[in-house]
């Protein structure tokens, strides 16, 4: 299971477009947003701030700052009571969602860009399109894992439009519009079938979902949530280290087997060889020293190669904190 923002993308998105309703302006929409979000750690958030400074508009402190993870922020800013998220968010705060917006749901039907909607007091303002860009490793580690038979999909709280268009060149199945608490129950309902489920991701949205897995992996880069809900943290942001991760881990596993079936073999023979007298002291000794130097030797495989530069391998894990 793969998270989208921060996982599969780079987590940078940037403001593609700023969609008012009638009634409202584009500059009405940014100002709103930007006051808002502008003590927001999520990645949306943070590039409405960028676009609404690099075009000089003001952001307003805000008196009051609500977050619920997956849906959306609910600000106190100049006396009025601004919401950004979705539309799942909206409808929660009693804003009036018209089953079609002019414009926007045009643009959501033509742009792989994230929605994020804007109101003010009960009215909506508009909408801004907020785009990412899809990690050039994502492909490789993606088409790794299906080599390693291992079934992937995408996790997460954007439309169905946007998760497609990532989606559609990676060759993974994709479940979208999700909540923190959605995710949560499809990791369940896979372990509960007895499936083992690696959940990768990076966000606080992640954090149920990361927990309740068979193994919760975190991205370096992500929110302190996330990485303490996780069972193993990455170094950086680099999907193909978690590829890595996995590879060594069951190469290692394969060793321990190895090792495991040789010696349950050698005390085998050893003991049918000594039920019928064949076994003397001194052959017995041999025999006991060559088979665990051989398993030594087959561990020692496990060791990687010298290294001319410091510095930590790709793949290679950190262990969050206790």
């Amino acid at each position: 299971m793969l998270d989208k923002t921060g996982t599969l993308t780079y987590g940078r998105p940037e403001v593609q477009r700023v969609l008012p309703v009638d009634g409202a302006t584009s500059e009405d929409v940014l100002n709103a947003a930007a006051s808002a979000e502008l003590r927001s750690e999520h990645p949306l958030g943070q590039a409405t701030v960028a676009h609404a400074r690099a075009r000089r508009r003001p952001a307003i402190e805000p008196d009051g700052f609500v977050y619920t993870p997956g849906r959306g922020i609910a600000a106190e800013v100049a006396g009025t009571t601004v919401l950004v998220g979705n539309r799942a968010w909206m409808r929660d705060r009693g804003v009036v969602m018209p089953d079609s917006v002019p414009g926007i749901d045009g643009h959501r039907a033509t742009a792989a860009a994230s929605e994020v909607l804007v109101a003010r007091n009960g009215r909506l303002l508009g909408a801004i399109g907020v785009a990412d860009t899809v990690r050039p490793d994502a492909q490789r580690a993606i088409d790794a894992l299906g080599r390693m038979r291992m079934r992937t999909i995408l996790l997460t709280g954007d439309t169905r439009e946007v998760a497609e268009a990532v989606a559609g060149g990676l060759g993974i199945r994709v479940e979208a519009d999700l909540l923190p608490e959605d995710k949560l129950q499809r990791i369940n309902r896979l372990v509960a079938a007895g499936r083992t489920v690696a959940m990768v991701g990076d966000g606080i949205n992640d954090a149920p979902a990361l927990a309740a897995a068979s193994v919760g992996v975190g991205m370096g880069s992500g929110t302190d949530v996330a990485r303490e809900s996780a069972d193993v943290v990455l170094l950086g942001n680099d999907l193909a280290r978690f590829v890595e991760t996995l590879a060594v881990a069951r190469r290692t596993r394969g060793i321990i087997w190895q090792n495991f079936a040789g010696t349950l073999a050698v005390d085998a023979l050893g003991v049918g060889l000594a039920a019928f007298g064949f076994l003397g002291p001194l052959f017995a000794a041999f025999i006991h020293v060559a088979s665990e130097l051989t398993f030594i030797l087959n561990s020692a495989r496990l060791l990687p190669p010298p290294r001319a530069v410091s510095g930590p391998r790709v793949g290679e894990l950190a262990m969050p904190p206790p």
